[in-house]
Order: C-alpha cells, then sequence, then structure tokens
C-alpha cells in the first residue's frame, strides 16, 4: 500500500516545464502585482494549469502571519493591503476569460477581520466585471471569528473552502494556530449562516497518518456537511519543511475515492498530484450535472 523509499516512484514524477503561455501569464501578473499560490506555494500542478490559462489567486499579500510545517509561503510580518488588490484579479480574470476562480490567501492574523473583507471586495469585484465566472474562496480560520465567516459567506461565492489538512492526531504538528475541531466548527458554521452554500476541503496524506483516520477526517468532514472534497499526496516543497513519511500509491486514492462517495460526498478529487484548488471549476461543475 505504502512507499517508503526515497526515491519518487514513477507515479510521483510529473515535468515541469515553462511554456510561453505561462511565461506571458506571469509577466501580466507582475505586471499588477498580484500572486498566485501556484507559485508561492511550489505546486506542482504550475505547468499544467497555466499552460491552460488558468491560477489560483492568493490576496493579501505574499507574507503570512503563520508557520505551518507544510507550507512554502514565506511567513513573517506582512506589509499594508493593497486596496486596489479586488478590482486588479477582477481584471485579470476577465483579462483570461475564465469561466471558474479560486481565490485563496495567506494568513492575516494581524488583521482586525482577518482578511474577511478583502475577500468580500474580490467576489464583488469579480461579479461586476464578469459575472458569469463562479468564485471559490479557500480561507484561513479567520481566527474563528464568527462576524468575519459570515461576511464572507453572505457575499455568496460559489463554494466555501477550508482545509482540514490533516488527520486530527497529526493537526498539531502540521498547522499552526488552526485546529482540527476549529475547521469542523468553521464548516459547520458556514452552513449555519447558508444552508445552500456548497462547502468543500481538502486533506494531505503521506505525513504518517494511519489509513483509519483518514476515514475518521472524512466522517468527520460529512457530519458537519461538508459536500466536497480533495486528497493529495504531501510533497516537501523546501528543506525546512516537514518530510515525507510515506508515498502512497494511487490505488489507495482510489479507494479513498469511492469511500467519500459511499460517506456521501457529492464530488470528489484524490490523486497523488490533487490540491484544493487543482481543477476545481471541473469538481464544481460536477454537482450540477
Amino acid at each position: 500500500m505504502l512507499n517508503r523509499s526515497s526515491r519518487l516512484p514513477p507515479w510521483l514524477v510529473k515535468p515541469f516545464g515553462f511554456s510561453a503561455t505561462i511565461h506571458e501569464l506571469k509577466k501580466k501578473l507582475r505586471l499588477r502585482g498580484l500572486h498566485t499560490v501556484c507559485e508561492e506555494a511550489r505546486c506542482p500542478n504550475l505547468g499544467e494549469c497555466w499552460s491552460q490559462g488558468t491560477a489560483t489567486f492568493m490576496i493579501l499579500g505574499d507574507v503570512c502571519t503563520r508557520h505551518c510545517g507544510f507550507c512554502a509561503v514565506t511567513a513573517g510580518k506582512p506589509v499594508s493591503l493593497d486596496p486596489e488588490e479586488p478590482s486588479k484579479i477582477a481584471d485579470m480574470v476577465n483579462l483570461l476569460g475564465l469561466s471558474h476562480v479560486v481565490i485563496t490567501c495567506v494568513a492575516r492574523d494581524d488583521l482586525e477581520d482577518g482578511g474577511a473583507a478583502q475577500f468580500v471586495q474580490v467576489i464583488h469585484k469579480i461579479r461586476e466585471k464578469k459575472n458569469d465566472c463562479s468564485v471559490e474562496v479557500l480561507t484561513t480560520d479567520f481566527r474563528m471569528q464568527r462576524k468575519a465567516m459570515e461576511m464572507v459567506c453572505r457575499a455568496r461565492p460559489d463554494v466555501f473552502n477550508h482545509n482540514l489538512e490533516t488527520v486530527e492526531r497529526l493537526a498539531p504538528r502540521v498547522r499552526h494556530r488552526a485546529g482540527y475541531r476549529n475547521s469542523l466548527e468553521f464548516l459547520k458554521r458556514i452552513k449555519e449562516f447558508d444552508p445552500s452554500m456548497t462547502t468543500k476541503s481538502g486533506m494531505m496524506v503521506g505525513l504518517g497518518e494511519r489509513l483509519g483516520e483518514v476515514h475518521q477526517a472524512m466522517r468527520d468532514l460529512r457530519s458537519v456537511g461538508c459536500e466536497m472534497l480533495t486528497i493529495g499526496q504531501y510533497l516537501q516543497p523546501a528543506s525546512g519543511n516537514l518530510p515525507v513519511v510515506e508515498q502512497i500509491e494511487p490505488k489507495v486514492f482510489k479507494d479513498l475515492e469511492t469511500a467519500g462517495y459511499e460517506l456521501g460526498f457529492k464530488s470528489i478529487a484524490a490523486g497523488p498530484f490533487v490540491r484544493s484548488s487543482y481543477h476545481a471549476g471541473e469538481m464544481a461543475w460536477n454537482l450540477n450535472e
């Protein structure tokens, strides 16, 4: 079931090329001072997604106030928010002709609302500029502030994503200032604010979790009404991040996907290179099929 070799197995080898399209997209992002989680988190799918002219935008700057063990985003003291960021992102969404966009962020525990108001502005600006584009948000826990959570929920994103990241036993080591139970409570509250809101979450495997713990986490997510789930292999983005404990074989992901549908999830993506926003549009559209 598991591969513990220090060398990457065939299913974890992925070409990483840069086409002219990718370079052009980078140029457009830089001109607008925008950031993508694709770059900041060193996502292995960057080449594939960017070649298709899509990206996941990261708002609130590129410096995070948390120091999670799995994440390569720079941690430290952030700069002030860019008030033009929502308009810039909306312009970029329109320029790229996107039909589904994912908006995520760095953690901004230095802000009173954790950045919730900026999320609201981004959603509104995208809808003003390109109202046929569905909007998915992937947020932090906003320090569990109900007002901040509800503010973003009331802006009516098409999908509200908040990642559980890992199993309960490993959460204290993997996540910083974020708790397993808090994340479940967060997703539960979103459903309380708006029962019709589609909620989504994501997990990594390969950090030393047991298979039974993954199944329990899936049951926990369903217990708070979560409808969409992504499960992917954790890959160490930099030497300072947590090491990979196990390389999970493709069959295990397939079995987890099957188990998830049996639990009642409406849309699941599980595989070695699956990430929270990987093929996010297709997952969202699957809900309506």
